[in-house]
């Protein structure tokens, strides 16, 4: 564990009275004490009030943008849950309704998962496909606002030429949520996000990977660093000191209770809330009680 104690979750809560996201309409965020990335098989499985039982004690929720209903949505919201819908806008997923749609602008396979390629966000076609017809369309199902994925594809150097395109997409889909009074996440890509002007339309970051990760290669969970996971943490605070909400997600192995605490006072010490599963944020994992930091 990085012995730097704990910097309370109430500082991010200060800070985000000067967002630059911050709206009067948007909901609050400065109270909420526990999250859950609830995007894995299992999390939405149910009716709406058995999905409501199921994560409505969590004070944010992040799930599937497409597989989320309104109804369950609703019911969330109704347990005072604020639910952002999953869309991933830097890659082009086999199993979307869309992929026929989005299929022409796809790049190079994505070797971490199967049935998913890195998205051509240089075109505007591609863009507008997402920001007028994609987006929308979750929006409708009454979420607070969009969880955006996979939008550090841009970090890699074989993808400058997609860096202009996808600032343009998040600053579209900003203007978009924030006209609603939504909230608008992205997550990783701390340098693209600051360089390339992209955490300016952000409302949240959240941060994976700040104590442990799953190691696709050697396909097992490892610690990090020392070092990788206080340059996390250091990340985590700019982020909050931007007044942008900030969330961090840890992988471990199952019944790993060590990995765990360690994971959740990491977070905690950079003012972030916490969340660990395992790689596929299946529903087994979810906590009970939710985590949240002392």
């Amino acid at each position: 564990m990085v012995g730097r104690g704990y910097v309370a979750v109430a500082c991010v809560a200060l800070a985000l009275a000067s967002a630059p996201g911050a709206r009067a309409g948007a909901p609050a965020l400065a109270d909420a004490q526990s999250w859950a990335f609830a995007i894995g098989n299992g999390t939405l499985a149910g009716d709406a009030e058995r999905v409501a039982g199921r994560l409505g004690g969590f004070d944010l929720v992040v799930v599937d943008g497409e597989l989320a209903t309104r109804a369950k949505v609703a019911a969330l919201r109704a347990r005072g849950t604020v639910v952002l819908g999953y869309l991933s806008v830097g890659t082009i997923e086999r199993y979307r309704s869309w992929y026929r749609l989005l299929r022409p602008f796809r790049l190079e396979r994505w070797g971490d998962w199967a049935g998913e390629w890195f998205a051509d966000t240089s075109r505007p076609r591609y863009r507008g496909l997402v920001a007028r017809r994609i987006a929308p369309r979750l929006l409708r199902k009454g979420f607070d606002g969009l969880f955006l994925d996979v939008v550090d594809m841009i970090e890699q150097p074989r993808h400058r030429a997609q860096r202009p395109g996808m600032r343009k997409l998040v600053r579209r889909l900003g203007r978009l949520v924030h006209r609603r009074d939504g909230l608008l996440f992205a997550q990783n890509g701390f340098r693209a996000m600051r360089r390339f002007g992209i955490a300016r339309h952000l409302d949240g970051w959240n941060r994976e990977d700040v104590t442990w990760t799953y190691d696709f290669g050697r396909r097992r969970y490892v610690r990090r660093r020392p070092a990788e996971t206080r340059r996390a943490q250091r990340e985590l605070e700019r982020m909050a000191a931007d007044g942008i909400f900030v969330t961090a997600t840890d992988y471990t192995r199952r019944g790993d209770r060590a990995a765990v605490e360690e994971a959740v006072a990491n977070a905690c010490a950079a003012g972030a809330l916490p969340y660990v599963s395992d790689i596929a944020l299946s529903a087994k994992r979810l906590p009970e009680p939710p985590l949240r930091c002392p």
